[in-house]
C-alpha cells in the first residue's frame, strides 16, 4: 500500500472513530459533519470527500461494528453455553462502543433508509444463527422439551428485544441501578435458567463459575 492510500485511510478511520465518540455523547441528531470536522482539525471538504453524507458515514460505522462481532456468531465446537456467552459478551462490548446506535435505533431507523436495510438483513441472519444456538442446546439436552410450541422462538425473540433495548432502559431508568454483575449477559442467562434441565444447569455452573 503506498502512503498516499495509507494515509487515506487513516483519514477515513478518524472520521470513524471521532464520530462514534461524538455521536455516543451528544445523540445523531445533534452532531454535524461540521462538528467532526472541527473536532479532528480536517476541513468539511475533506470530510464530505470521505463521506458524503451522515448516511454514508453511518453505514460505515454499521459495517465496521457488524465485523467486531460477526466472528463470534460462527459455530464451532466448543461447548455450545461456554460459545453462546462469549458471543453475549462480545455484544454487550459492542453495544458499549456503539452506544448510539441503540440509543436512536428508531430515529436512525426512520431517516436512513440504506442503514435500516442493512439492519433488518442483519437482524434476519442473526435470528438464524441464535436459532441454531438454541437447537444445539436441546441436541446437548441443556434445554427441556417446550411445554407449548413456538416456546423457544419465542424466547429468543424476548431475548432480541433484551439486547436491543438493553442501553435505552439504562438511560431511561437511570434510578434502577443492578450490581455490577447484573449486566445484560446475565439477565439473559437469568431468562434461559428456569428452561435448562440438570445437565444444563451443571454445563452452566461451570462455565459460570471461571
Amino acid at each position: 500500500m503506498c502512503f498516499s492510500n495509507f494515509r487515506f485511510l487513516k483519514t477515513k478511520q478518524k472520521i470513524i472513530n471521532q464520530a462514534i465518540k461524538s455521536f455516543n455523547i451528544h445523540g445523531i441528531k445533534n452532531v454535524t459533519h461540521r462538528d467532526i470536522a472541527k473536532a479532528i482539525n480536517i476541513s468539511v471538504g475533506n470530510l464530505d470527500y470521505h463521506f458524503k453524507n451522515k448516511e454514508a458515514l453511518l453505514i460505515a460505522i454499521y459495517e465496521q461494528m457488524v465485523k467486531d462481532v460477526s466472528g463470534i456468531y460462527q459455530i464451532d465446537n466448543s461447548d455450545p453455553f461456554l460459545h453462546f456467552n462469549e458471543l453475549l459478551n462480545a455484544l454487550e462490548e459492542s453495544h458499549n462502543k456503539y452506544s448510539f446506535f441503540n440509543l436512536d435505533l428508531l430515529e436512525i431507523s426512520r431517516n436512513f433508509k440504506e442503514v435500516d436495510a442493512l439492519l433488518k438483513k442483519t437482524l434476519l441472519v442473526r435470528k438464524e444463527q441464535v436459532t441454531y444456538f438454541i437447537k444445539l442446546f436441546k441436541e446437548y439436552d441443556y434445554f427441556k422439551p417446550e411445554k407449548n410450541e413456538g416456546m423457544y422462538m419465542r424466547l429468543q425473540h424476548t431475548m432480541r428485544i433484551l439486547i436491543t433495548f438493553w442501553r435505552s432502559q439504562q438511560e431511561i431508568l437511570s434510578n434502577y441501578t443492578v450490581s455490577e454483575s447484573e449486566n445484560m449477559t446475565f439477565y439473559i442467562w437469568e431468562l434461559l435458567l428456569p428452561h435448562m434441565t440438570e445437565k444444563g444447569l451443571i454445563a452452566y455452573k461451570n462455565f459460570s463459575k471461571k
